[in-house]
């Protein structure tokens, strides 16, 4: 037996299918088989990866240069006997490593999703007994059972139909359910059209069947598509990347600054431990103690922003990732469109009428010429819409506001229709009762339905286009009267609606008393009055063609990866807007097939040049991804099935949809849509860039206050001065600093232009050599200011040492309240802002004066960080020096930037 191998199963008839699987169709496998089988294969569950220990996790979430620095500031200053100030620094890094360890075991729950969606129960056949089992007891070999309503437990070879329809959507893409038969296909048939094949975690819909498990657990598509996710690459973000190496660089400049120090103090005759001291002094100064609090407080502030405008996030990074994203694949059904059939266009009586209004929603009108229709006016459109309503099986169900289809959402589509001008359901099925019924069969492309009515019996009919037409005599002409038909141009208006890529079904109707009221197949071949068609689609949302348009307008590309059909992708994207190729109205598109044929290179300049990829299978999804990610893009990956999950844990971040989405989808994603709708995308990008601009903004300030800082001691010992500040009020700068002034900016309002700007080199460093310019300007400032001060204040009569260096601390501290206000906005100036946009500032800055005042004077702050009171004409000195750098980078703004700078945003 070869059961889970490479056999393609959809290639062999259904006797060579049970001989290979060694089987009996009639009477099943015995007991004693079944459980040989059970030993053989195992549990027909999805195997769950080995996990990273929990232990392991927690300590390489301190495995980064940046966490280095601080565990080293934390142990040089506590070996300085200042344990208050190394235990907050290490609590700092503590609480880091717990919420990265929290944040990325909730990311381990992909695969067990998989494993609950095959844990049900199935009906088979065994022992020539037909029972019910648990589906993790299911064997290759098994005859399974299905009916409307089952979940499909294990990948079947079909072997007995009757009208089924299977839900495949989240495994496939497909917007419509599968129609299922039993006949061989080729071997080049894709999997989306392997219609005699029912696959593990699909529902059936419609109908019954007899199938023969050909794989259980692993083997299965749902098992192949776990092992995926598990191989998928968990990618660093941009930010952590930039954070990382930027730590990388900090941690070797300031050791080499500290030694230099050390080195130069040590040559010119100075103490050893003195000098062990100063390097320490200047290594704490330099360390941005704060940094990695405020990429993680920045990073939660966005998480509740986020969820505000309906996104969760699953990883504090994916915000600052949304706002890096360059390209974003989109899966088409329930997330550019509807996933809601809806009527469109209807050819009744010689004439088209166009059906607005979208989805399930009766809200709509049907017009004729640009106007609403009057029915009473239009016989062969009444008509038309109510054999739809006849000749249906399906029921709209609206409970509380929502609405919910039973059956067939292509027949929901044409109740919505009728509606539209006015025609109920229930009203019509009252006035034609139902007597009989040919259901909808496959192999024949038609259903047919016989009713009594006032006026005699009355045979309805829908069905494919060349089923229906060819067995019509004559047409109903618009005043409702039969003329002879005209196929010709039926089957033209019929491809021209195709050509649209709308799904087109005609109708038909026949009058007279049928005898016995039973309805056979010969009663609907010939002699049949052709009412119309009706052309449907799944139509795309409204507001994610806007969305499309401002991601596009923020040079953001948005491509369309789904596994429906070639044609009808290419319309929904010519009408969401989508941008890509050489031809702007109708972007370039690609089968999954073309796909499959295109070596790694040329895949590399398909990704670049389409917007529209169909008929894709999960693994191509992978490889797309990974292609753009090989092309320097960030990809952000949005998806609701079981299909897209390896994709969206392969993309720098992965958008499930929260309401449609699958429990698979949402564990492997970064983020979740709560209301399922793509422009919650655009906004989250919006805010994931904001996000990024104010942590940029905290990175502009905090880097030259600590390399000032340390300058101002590196000057020092240069010179072989005393020092101008001790570690303890180095580190009482940058805690407190951090806490009343930095973090303030995580706060600031979104600039207008945000979404304006083109999305930022995935290269890009944080500082770009003008804010690189800037940090050295402000640092050269400060040093001259700090230093300069000290000395003035050391020759001041009855001037203590610890006066003028409590006097050098304030000054730092102002200097830093004053660069607070410019770094507001890296271009512009403070009053284009508005003074008032931001209270946190001001609140910041006023606190940041009381906390020092009270250093500066309080006796108890006094003994612990060796400060003084100082005279009222000292603190005009201090508040000069912060606005000579004010106003220092305001000019410098101008110069760079020139008139925006000043311009008030509008």
């Amino acid at each position: 037996m070869k059961a889970g191998d490479n056999t393609s199963w959809h290639e062999l008839s259904v006797g060579e299918v049970a001989e290979l699987l060694e089987t009996d169709l009639a009477s099943g496998l015995s007991a004693v088989e079944v459980e040989s089988r059970l030993k053989q294969y195992g549990p027909n569950k999805v195997t769950e990866k080995p996990g990273t220990p929990a232990w392991k996790r927690f300590l390489l979430q301190f495995h980064q240069p940046l966490i280095y620095i601080l565990l080293a500031a934390s142990g040089l200053t506590l070996a300085l006997g200042e344990f208050v100030d190394g235990s907050v620094i290490f609590g700092v890094v503590l609480i880091l490593g717990l919420i990265g360890y929290i944040q990325e075991t909730k990311a381990e729950g992909a695969i067990r999703a998989l494993t609950k969606m095959l844990l049900s129960e199935a009906t088979v056949r065994r022992d020539r007994r037909k029972q019910r089992v648990p589906s993790i007891e299911l064997v290759p070999g098994d005859v399974v059972l299905l009916q409307s309503g089952d979940r499909v437990a294990a990948d079947l070879r079909l072997v007995r139909v009757r009208s089924l329809e299977i839900d495949e959507s989240t495994l496939t893409g497909e917007s419509l359910p599968a129609r299922k038969d039993v006949d061989p296909l080729v071997l080049e048939t894709a999997l989306a059209d392997r219609t005699n094949l029912a696959f593990a975690g699909t529902l059936v819909t419609r109908g019954e069947a007899e199938g023969v498990v050909w794989a259980t657990g692993d083997q299965t598509e749902t098992g192949r598509i776990a092992r995926l996710i598990s191989e998928a690459v968990n990618l660093s973000t941009p930010l952590t990347r930039r954070v990382a190496q930027f730590s990388r660089i900090l941690l070797w400049l300031i050791l080499g600054f500290a030694a230099f120090a050390f080195a130069v103090g040590v040559w010119r005759g100075e103490k050893i431990v003195e000098m062990f001291v100063a390097a320490v002094a200047l290594a704490v100064g330099a360390i941005p103690e704060g940094l990695p609090a405020a990429v993680t407080i920045t990073l939660a502030i966005g998480v509740a922003r986020m969820a505000r405008r309906r996104a969760i996030i699953r990883r504090l990074p994916a915000v600052e990732t949304l706002g890096s994203t360059t390209v974003i694949c989109s899966d088409k059904t329930g997330t550019l469109t509807e996933n809601q059939m809806t009527v469109k266009q209807i050819l009744a009586g010689g004439r088209f009428y166009e059906v607005t209004g979208t989805g399930y929603d009766a809200s709509g009108v049907i017009r004729v010429d640009g106007k609403p229709v009057v029915m009473e006016k239009h016989p062969a459109l009444r008509a038309c819409l109510r054999a739809g309503l006849l000749c249906n099986d399906s029921a709209l169900i609206r409970d509380d506001g929502k609405i919910r289809v039973e059956g067939d959402p292509t027949e929901a589509a044409l109740i919505v229709a009728a509606e539209k001008a006015g025609l109920a359901h229930t009203n019509v099925r009252r006035e034609f009762d139902r007597l009989d019924a040919i259901p909808f069969e496959s192999e024949h492309q038609f259903m047919a339905t016989l009713h009594r009515g006032k006026r005699g019996d009355l045979i309805s009919k829908k069905g494919a286009v060349e089923r229906v037409v060819g067995r019509c005599s004559t047409m109903a002409d618009n005043d409702g009267h039969e003329v002879e038909i005209e196929p010709g141009k039926i089957l033209a208006a019929a491809d021209r609606m195709a050509a649209n890529g709308l799904r087109v079904l005609a109708f038909a109707q026949r009058k007279g008393t049928i005898a016995q009221r039973e309805l056979e197949r010969h009663h609907v071949e010939r002699d049949l009055t052709f009412l119309g068609l009706q052309g449907m689609m799944d139509p795309p949302r409204p507001e994610a063609i806007a969305a499309v348009r401002r991601c596009q307008n923020a040079g953001i590309v948005v491509k369309m990866i789904t596994g429906d059909h070639l044609l009808t992708a290419r319309t929904i994207a010519q009408e969401i807007g989508l941008r890509g190729g050489s031809d702007v109205d109708m972007p370039n598109a690609i089968t999954g097939r073309e796909l499959e044929r295109a070596s790694d290179e040329e895949l590399r300049t398909v990704v670049q040049d389409s917007a529209v990829f169909a008929r894709v299978t999960p693994e191509q999804k992978l490889r797309l991804v990974k292609a753009l990610q090989s092309r320097g893009q960030i990809v952000a990956m949005t998806g609701d099935g079981v299909n897209d999950a390896p994709a969206l844990k392969q993309a720098d971040i992965g958008i499930a949809m929260g309401i449609s989405g699958t429990d698979v989808a949402k564990n492997a994603a970064d983020m979740i849509l709560t209301d399922d709708n793509f422009a919650s995308i655009e906004a989250a990008v919006e805010e994931g860039r904001g996000i990024f601009d104010n942590l940029k903004k905290f990175i502009v300030w905090t880097l030259p206050t600590n390399v000032g800082e340390s300058c101002v001691l590196l000057a020092a010992i240069l010179l072989g001065t005393a020092l101008p500040m001790l570690p303890v009020q180095l580190l009482w700068i940058n805690m407190t600093a951090v806490t009343l002034l930095g973090t303030m900016l995580v706060f600031e309002p979104k600039e207008l232009d945000l979404m304006d700007r083109p999305p930022r080199h995935p290269n890009e460093p944080i500082l770009t050599f003008p804010l690189f310019m800037r940090t050295g300007f402000v640092s050269l400032l400060m040093l001259a200011g700090g230093f300069a001060l000290f000395l003035w204040e050391l020759q001041r009569e009855s001037a203590s040492l610890a006066e003028a260096r409590t006097a050098v601390v304030n000054a730092i501290v102002m200097v830093e309240a004053f660069y607070l206000l410019n770094c507001r906005s890296l271009t512009r100036s403070i009053f284009a802002l508005g003074i008032f946009s931001n209270l946190w500032v001001l609140l910041g800055i006023g606190l940041i004066i009381a906390v020092q005042l009270l250093f500066t004077y309080a006796p108890v702050m006094n003994g612990l960080f060796h400060s003084a009171p100082i005279a009222g004409d000292s603190w005009l000195r201090i508040v000069a020096v912060g606005v000579i750098v004010f106003a220092a980078v305001e000019l410098e703004k101008w110069i760079r930037f020139g008139r925006q700078a000043t311009v008030r945003q509008t």
